[in-house]
């Protein structure tokens, strides 16, 4: 057994941000299920979004959230993420990340883009990896960091709480029962599951993307922290909430390449793919018949609007028009975009990039306050984890990765504020009876059941009927997948699926309860909104 103070699942932002926060006086461990930079935080190429212009103003960044998350987010934690993001960007300055400026010498000199559903002009960002070149950054600044014991390829298994200490014979003091005092993981490397004890746990795992046939997520995105919380007893909020990115790359040789909110901001334009023998850029504007901001509107916008043309049309993919800018601002503003399209034969110069929505963000997971902490006392979740009522019925274009560093600041800060002592004794991982499965088709088979079920009635659009038919299967999956998890040896794809499937049932039973369309949920069969709009919160049985 190994102790820390703190352990953190995930190398995310979020993560990152907390734990280089918490080892000024803290021993840290940091749980990863790949690399360092093999989670979402590396992918996003938008950017952060923050008030630096003298134009723009705190208020106007609120009113934008609020309207975007369709007035269901938290105004209180609203106020807080936006009252966070300048000194969140002034942070990462100092840390050394590489953000465009239109100036060298002054900080105000950032280069700042504007994004769909933003009314000013306030997206700090690195080209058009911003992701990537934060995520650099830190790495470095984790790995040099003596206080902190990195674990990569780790795959979290679940928490250890009071409750399986009673199970196992420890005696604990009623009132410290309900508590996390560690977690179980898998050392992908050994195939043995190792026990850490920390004082506290912090869950910055990331979205759950791979429950859905088509996501922008990478592979890692299982929704391991949302299913770890709910199995030890924390509320889940919004699960319905999962956003659509408008413009994922549609190529047969590529998987889950965004193509950039920023893309629209700077002028893009979504048409119907053009008539054969006709100009690549003749193509019908369809945005303007949606919605009065055209192509500026909100991701949920967006994403049901190519859904229609899609459906109406029987087409696989619209396009997203950059001709009409000169080739020097496509490289200058978007060089690895231009670079990847023109790797698969696309010059966005001169062809409109074919697109189609697919899964991009959880709005929705762990219930937390404003300091992280969730129902379960010395367990936090950040990050994408997490729902701290920011991003209410739907996210604003670059609020997330703002989130993950207020959010991962103000759980560290809240950590060393707190007592920290890792329990001396754990019970170890039992796999005493359990064998090795000769049947990892079973595995494989559920795995692609589950997604194309969420894909097919758990969509962009959905039916009551649909939801039901969703429901009824996965939970037919549950019971077989929970039946193989207790007879054979876990490995990694075991552990996701078995997360997923928990994923996917929250989403269904939460899209269900709510007999309205608002932001990112839209039903057929309840197509208006409510007059007060109320998060979908989930009670563990």
């Amino acid at each position: 057994m190994q102790h820390f103070d703190v352990i953190i699942v995930g190398s995310g932002l979020a993560g990152l941000s907390s734990a280089l926060e918490l080892a000024r006086s803290r021993k840290v461990a940091v749980i990863t299920k790949r690399a360092l930079l093999g989670g979402a935080s590396d992918w996003a190429q938008g950017g952060i979004a923050a008030v630096i212009d003298p134009e723009d103003s705190l208020d106007a960044h609120v009113d934008d959230t609020m309207v975007a998350g369709a007035w269901l987010n938290d105004p209180q934690a609203v106020r807080f993420v936006v009252e966070g993001a300048p000194a969140a960007v002034d942070w990462l300055l100092r840390e050394g990340v590489p953000f465009t400026r239109t100036s060298e010498e002054l900080v105000a000199g950032l280069q700042l883009h504007r994004e769909g559903g933003h009314s000013h002009s306030r997206i700090v960002h690195a080209a058009d990896a911003t992701g990537h070149a934060i995520q650099e950054t830190l790495v470095a600044k984790v790995r040099a960091n003596p206080n902190i014991t990195i674990l990569e390829w780790h795959t979290a298994v679940d928490l250890i709480t009071g409750q399986r200490l009673v199970a196992a014979g420890i005696p604990l003091d009623p009132h410290h029962v309900r508590r996390c005092y560690g977690i179980y993981a898998l050392d992908q490397k050994t195939d043995e599951v190792v026990t850490l004890s920390a004082g506290h746990v912090v869950l910055a795992a990331g979205g759950a993307g791979k429950v859905y046939l088509y996501t922008t997520n990478p592979d890692t995105a299982s929704g391991d922290g949302v299913a770890m919380a709910w199995r030890a007893g924390c509320r889940m909020a919004n699960m319905e909430f999962v956003q659509f990115h408008p413009t994922c790359l549609f190529h047969p040789q590529v998987k889950s390449f965004l193509i950039s909110e920023a893309l629209r901001g700077e002028g893009g334009i979504l048409r119907i793919p053009a008539e054969p023998g006709q100009p690549p850029a003749s193509g019908h504007r369809f945005m303007p018949d949606h919605d009065p901001r055209a192509e500026l509107a909100p991701r949920d916008v967006v994403a049901r609007a190519i859904d229609y043309e899609l459906k109406r049309l029987g087409l696989d993919h619209v396009v997203l028009d950059m001709t009409h800018k000169p080739k020097e601002f496509l490289v200058a503003h978007f060089p690895m975009i231009y670079e990847r399209c023109l790797q698969l034969g696309i010059d966005m110069a001169t062809t409109p990039i074919p697109v189609v929505p697919a899964a991009h963000y959880m709005c929705g997971g762990v219930v937390t306050d404003l300091n992280g902490r969730t129902d379960l006392p010395n367990l936090y979740a950040i990050g994408e984890t997490a729902y701290t009522g920011l991003h209410g019925a739907n996210r604003l274009a670059s609020n997330s990765l703002l989130e993950c560093i207020v959010f991962g600041q103000a759980a560290a800060r809240h950590i060393l504020s707190q007592v920290s002592e890792a329990p001396a004794f754990l019970p170890p991982w039992d796999a005493s009876r359990v064998t090795d499965s000769a049947e990892e088709v079973v595995i494989t088979h559920n795995w692609d059941e589950l997604r194309r079920a969420m894909w097919n009635y758990v969509g962009i659009v959905r039916t009551t009927k649909r939801l039901q038919r969703a429901a009824h299967r996965i939970d037919l999956l549950k019971r077989e997948i929970d039946e193989y998890y207790a007879n054979f040896h876990v490995n990694n794809d075991l552990l996701e699926l078995r997360n997923l499937v928990v994923c996917a049932d929250l989403i269904v039973r939460s899209a269900l309860f709510r007999h309205e369309s608002r932001g990112l949920h839209y039903s057929l069969d309840y197509p208006d909104t409510v007059p007060r709009a109320l998060p979908t919160v989930l009670m563990p049985d």
